[in-house]
C-alpha cells in the first residue's frame, strides 16, 4: 500500500485509491485505439487501472487469492465490453472500470455464500470519527478497513469510497435502506475503536 494514496478526505464520497507517483487518466483516443485492437493502447489501459483495481478488490475480499481472481474477471469484462463504453470526460473510464470491479467483488461474495451483512450487537453511533480519520494516512486507513467485519466493510466501501447512496446499496445487497445506514454508522464506530486500540498498542511499544 506504500505506493498508494487516497484522493481527498477518506470520508468524502468518491475518494479513490490511486498510484502515488501518477494518476495517468486515460484519454478518449487511447480507448478508441484499444477498441480497434491496438495492443499498445490496450497495455496503456491495463497499466492505468490494474493496480488501483487490485487494491479495490482487496478492500472487499481481504484475501489476496480472491482479489487476484476477481481482478482477472473484472479486467476481462472491462476489455470485452470496451466497445460499449462511452467516453464522457477525463476519469470516466476509470470510474466505469471501478463499477464493474465492485460488482464482480459482490458476485464473488455471493458465490462464496458469505452474507454481505453481519449482525452485531448494537453499539453507540460513531462520534468524531471524521476527526479521527483525518489524522491517519491512507496506509493506516486501508489496514483498518481490512479489519472491519465483512458486512461493515462492504457498506463502508460502497458508501464512503465508491460513492453509492444508501438506496443504491440497498438494491445491490438486498437489504433495507435503514440497515445500510446502521451498518455504516457501526462501521465508522468500529474504525474509531480500531484506531484507538492501535494507537494504544503503538504507544506501549514505544514506552
Amino acid at each position: 500500500m506504500k505506493n498508494y494514496i487516497i484522493t481527498g478526505n477518506p470520508l468524502v464520497k468518491g475518494c479513490i485509491f490511486i498510484k502515488n507517483e501518477q494518476s495517468n487518466l486515460v484519454d478518449k483516443q487511447t480507448i478508441e485505439e484499444a477498441v480497434k485492437g491496438n495492443q499498445k493502447a490496450e497495455r496503456l489501459l491495463y497499466d492505468s487501472i490494474s493496480k488501483s483495481l487490485f487494491m479495490l478488490c482487496l478492500r472487499y475480499l481481504k484475501h489476496q487469492e480472491d482479489a487476484e481472481d476477481v481482478l482477472s474477471s473484472a479486467l476481462l469484462k472491462v476489455f470485452r465490453c470496451l466497445d460499449r463504453f462511452e467516453f464522457e470526460r477525463e476519469g470516466s473510464f476509470e470510474a466505469w472500470a471501478r463499477k464493474i470491479t465492485v460488482n464482480e467483488c459482490l458476485i464473488c461474495l455471493r458465490k462464496q455464500k458469505r452474507s454481505p451483512m453481519m449482525v452485531e450487537p448494537d453499539e453507540s453511533i460513531a462520534i468524531g470519527i471524521e476527526d479521527v480519520l483525518d489524522k491517519i494516512s491512507a496506509d493506516e486507513l486501508f489496514v483498518l478497513i481490512l479489519q472491519l467485519p465483512e458486512g461493515y466493510r462492504t457498506v463502508f466501501n460502497l458508501y464512503e469510497i465508491e460513492g453509492y447512496t444508501h438506496p443504491e446499496i440497498s438494491e445491490k445487497l438486498g437489504i433495507g435502506v435503514g440497515t445500510s445506514k446502521s451498518q455504516l454508522s457501526k462501521a465508522k464506530n468500529y474504525l474509531k475503536k480500531l484506531f484507538i486500540a492501535n494507537s494504544r498498542n503503538n504507544a506501549s511499544k514505544i514506552i
